[in-house]
Order: structure tokens, then C-alpha cells, then sequence
């Protein structure tokens, strides 16, 4: 086996307790002492923080000097607007394919002079070899390997974060900045992926352990691991790669329509362009025959990845993601179904070890997110 690559934080990790597992080539704290369902609630409640250093961060810089180029160049690459998006702000995107389906997620940000992308750590390297083979022409791409990036989630982040760096308090969802704490420089996002309020920040990694424990010494925040920021990614109905997304999944049976901007869509200034488009527009005119839903079991036992779902004796879906929703008290599974089944409210069945349980297509997400706007 390959030795696991370990993120600035993993001495504080271990000196907190955490439990350490293999994940996407790092090893990383999948829980605390507290346990998965405690620390879920305790972000929910109050304020948690998360090591998210193993995720790729990538500064995007245009060889002409123009940030519009740089933007117009990796539109190429995505099914979304770049041109429109302001300075200090972001927006989620996605990588495509030939076929329309998803290399992978991101979010990319305008930060004046240059671009600046976060992608999933399985992902990094085929994603910056992605952006290197098609981008080089017009724009730098550097891969961002000496910082942490760590998330501050939950309904007393703003607080916390603001008592060391008091600007924060004036960003809404989605907006991002440099900020200085104690002469270290900060990259500061308001967003995350857990439903809550909070902030990503990226942080020299010589001073991610320093600022972990400035923001730990509020007792409003927890460290949090692996295994909560699952569950509360899926409360909120957010995808992820490799689970619920993937190269053989579209934007459209994603349910992420939402992400395309009317600019590239049919009919569009710059419509289509983008590896997939005749794929991806084309079903967003006519339709898919499948779609991803949020799905809730009856009873307290989840339904996980993998689970067929049937109407009837036929099969209708698949479940991606499963588990026990701590702030719901009860299971949620996400997956993907016939369209002609996935009308909220529709009654269907899941086979778990052989036997058929009732779950009914719900609504997404299943616990409305807090974010700041």
C-alpha cells in the first residue's frame, strides 16, 4: 500500500483524539471522541471545525493579464457562466465530459487579478492535468500546495471567526476575500458544505495548527470529522463525487440545473461550448429518463448506497447515499429514479438484505441550509 499523505493538521488530530482513516490518499479524522451523531448536532447547534486540507486548491492566472480571458478559457471546460461572475465572488461548477457526464464538482472564484478553484481531493490531480492540457494557452495554472484549508460551519461561525478577523462579518453566502490575522493571510470564503452558515479558509500551512486552535479555544467549536460532515452534506441535499455524481451521471439527471446560467444554455450569448453541451442542453430541453430525489425509509433504519429500488416488481433506482439523519431522528437516502417515479410524495420500495421496505420520494434538502445572504 502507498503511503497516506497527511495534512498539516495531523498532529493536532491525533493530540484531539481523532479516529484516522484512508481516505481519497490522506489520512484523515473520520470522528472524535464524541462519536459521528454528537458532532453532527454540535454543528447544527453551535459551531464546528473540519479539516478539509486534503482538497485541491488551484490559482488560475491569465497569461494575457485579463481576468475576462481567463474566464472565458475555462468556459470551455465548464457548462457554467464565468464571464458574469463578479470580483469577491464565487460559484459551484463542474467539470465535463464528451458525454455531459461529470469529471468532477468545484468552485471557482474571481479574486480580481486571477481565478482560484477548490476541487475534491480524489479528483486534484486529474483535474489539474485537465486544466494544465486545456488551459495552458491562456492562463497559468498553479496548484496551491503549501496552505490548509480548514471549514468553519454552523450557526455561531460568523461569531467566532469575526472575534479574529472582524471584516468577516460583512460577507454574505458565496463571497470571498484576503484577510490578515495576526500578519498571516488568509483566503476566505463564506460557504461550505454542510447546509449551515460558516466559512472556508485557507491558511499558510506553518500557521494552519495556530489558527485550528484560536478557533477552537471558543467553547462554541468542536473539531469535527469525516463521518458528520457526511451526514450533514446529506441533510442538506448536497452531492457527493464519486457517490452521487460521477462521469456517468449529467448536470441534468443531477438535478443541478440550477447551475447552468441562462447564458449557456440554448438560446444562450454563449451557449454550449463546453465538452458534453449537445448532451447536456439537448436534456435540458427534452428531458432524462432518470433523476437524482431525496428519498426517506420508513422506520429508523437507513437505506444506503446501493440499495435497489423497485416499483412494484420492476426496478426503478438506485440509492448513492444513505444514512441516519441525527437533526432529522430519522433515515435519508438520496439516489437516482425513473422520471416517471420520482414525483415527490411517490411510494416505492427498497430491498435491503432481501426484503422490500417502504421509502417515499422527498423533497431536497431534507433540512432547509442556513446560509447567509
Amino acid at each position: 500500500m502507498p503511503a497516506l499523505n497527511r495534512t498539516p493538521l495531523h498532529d493536532l488530530h491525533a493530540a484531539l483524539g481523532a479516529k484516522m482513516v484512508p481516505f481519497a490518499g490522506y489520512e484523515m479524522p473520520v470522528q472524535y471522541g464524541p462519536g459521528v451523531m454528537k458532532e453532527h448536532l454540535w454543528t447544527r447547534d453551535h459551531a464546528g471545525l473540519f479539516d478539509v486540507s486534503h482538497m485541491g486548491q488551484v490559482i488560475l492566472r491569465p497569461v494575457s493579464g485579463d481576468i475576462a480571458d481567463a474566464a472565458r478559457a475555462f468556459e470551455t471546460l465548464v457548462p457554467v457562466s464565468l464571464l458574469s461572475l463578479k470580483e469577491g465572488r464565487q460559484r459551484y461548477a463542474m467539470f465535463t465530459n464528451d458525454q455531459g457526464g461529470i469529471l468532477d464538482d468545484l468552485m471557482v472564484a474571481h479574486r480580481g487579478d486571477h481565478l482560484f478553484a477548490v476541487v475534491n481531493a480524489a479528483c486534484k490531480d486529474s483535474d489539474i492535468a485537465h486544466m494544465t492540457a486545456n488551459l495552458s494557452d491562456q492562463m497559468q495554472v498553479v496548484p496551491v500546495t503549501d496552505r490548509g484549508l480548514l471549514a468553519l460551519q454552523g450557526p455561531d461561525a460568523e461569531r467566532v471567526l469575526a472575534a479574529l478577523v472582524p471584516d468577516v462579518a460583512d460577507m454574505r453566502f458565496m463571497d470571498v476575500g484576503v484577510f490578515d490575522w495576526n500578519n498571516v493571510e488568509l483566503w476566505v470564503s463564506r460557504s461550505g458544505y454542510t447546509g449551515e452558515d460558516g466559512f472556508e479558509i485557507s491558511v499558510p500551512a506553518p500557521q494552519s495548527v495556530d489558527l485550528a486552535q484560536a478557533l477552537l479555544a471558543d467553547d462554541k467549536v468542536e473539531p469535527i470529522g469525516l463521518g458528520a460532515r457526511d451526514s450533514l452534506r446529506l441533510e442538506a441535499g448536497l452531492c457527493l463525487y464519486g457517490s452521487d455524481i460521477d462521469d456517468t451521471t449529467t448536470p441534468i439527471e443531477a438535478a443541478l440545473n440550477w447551475a447552468i446560467q441562462k447564458a449557456r444554455r440554448s438560446g444562450g450569448e454563449r451557449a454550449g461550448g463546453f465538452p458534453g453541451a449537445d448532451v447536456i442542453l439537448g436534456q435540458l430541453e427534452t428531458g432524462v429518463l432518470r433523476r437524482r430525489v431525496g428519498l426517506r425509509p420508513e422506520g429508523r433504519a437507513p437505506m444506503r448506497a446501493g440499495t435497489k429500488i423497485f416499483a412494484g416488481d420492476t426496478q426503478v433506482g438506485t440509492i448513492t447515499s444513505g444514512a441516519f439523519g441525527p437533526s432529522l431522528g430519522a433515515p435519508m437516502s438520496m439516489g437516482y429514479v425513473a422520471v416517471d417515479h420520482a414525483t415527490t410524495g411517490t411510494t416505492l420500495e427498497g430491498e435491503v438484505r432481501g426484503k422490500r421496505m417502504p421509502v417515499t420520494v422527498a423533497d431536497l434538502p431534507f433540512r432547509p441550509s442556513t446560509y447567509k445572504r
